[in-house]
């Protein structure tokens, strides 16, 4: 799936000459955390965060919004482009969701905007949106089962566990195949649109199959520490 397919299309932006007030005001009549900074030609010119805000507000303006206005004259000076993160980490529309969740997780970041070969902005992907994403494309939105299936590595194998699926008339909602600490092996989560999962593990069992508790697993992999 691509980002673009995900992403916010509608963005609520700003201009880098507006205050903090302004920032302030937008994201919390949107709902939203992130402002892209733009300029007239929906150029990208950096990206403004309630955080940002939080951290160049005095703490006592915040917690007492109704005198912000009055004493505004303290933070007028202040405009967008102030603190803004100028040259953000940004995001193509044609990579994929797979891209963005690697992306967001080395950068520490909550949101991307997303931009074309132009620096054009086209839309922001944040988490929440990353979360709706997976959701979708795991169908985990239905009641279901998750199973854990310890494979060998080799051809054929994930033809026998969607076999023994279908042959008890089970709908597949996601199939996930994750990395085993032995070499040769893999671990196959899958997950079953439906809570009667008994003659499906009596079917994995005899086609010489190890099941295993997703959740112990993930235990498992957990870092050691002394």
């Amino acid at each position: 799936m691509f980002v673009n397919s995900s992403m916010v299309k509608k963005v609520i932006t700003i201009d880098k000459s507006a205050s903090l007030f302004d920032a302030q005001e937008k994201m919390a009549a949107n709902n939203i955390r992130h402002l892209p900074v733009v300029d007239s030609h929906r150029k990208l010119a950096g990206i403004i965060t309630d955080r940002d805000i939080r951290s160049a507000m005095p703490y006592k303006l915040l917690k007492e919004p109704e005198n912000a206005r009055d004493r505004a004259d303290e933070l007028q000076a202040l405009t967008v482009e102030d603190i803004m993160t100028k040259d953000p980490i940004t995001i193509s529309p044609m990579d994929t969701i797979q891209d963005a969740l690697l992306m967001i997780q080395q950068n520490k970041v909550g949101a991307f905007p997303v931009v074309d070969q132009e620096g054009n902005l086209k839309g922001i992907l944040s988490v929440r949106d990353l979360l709706r994403a997976f959701i979708n494309v795991l169908g985990i939105r239905e009641p279901g089962t998750l199973m854990g299936i310890l494979v060998q590595e080799k051809i054929g194998q994930m033809k026998k566990i969607v076999d023994a699926i279908t042959e008890e008339n089970v709908s597949i909602g996601s199939i996930l195949v994750a990395r085993h600490w032995e070499d040769d092996k893999r671990a196959v989560f899958v997950y079953l649109l439906t809570n009667n999962v008994m003659r499906v593990k009596k079917k994995f069992r005899e086609a010489g199959f190890t099941l295993l508790n997703p959740m112990e697993w993930y235990l498992d992999q957990l870092p050691q520490h002394d």
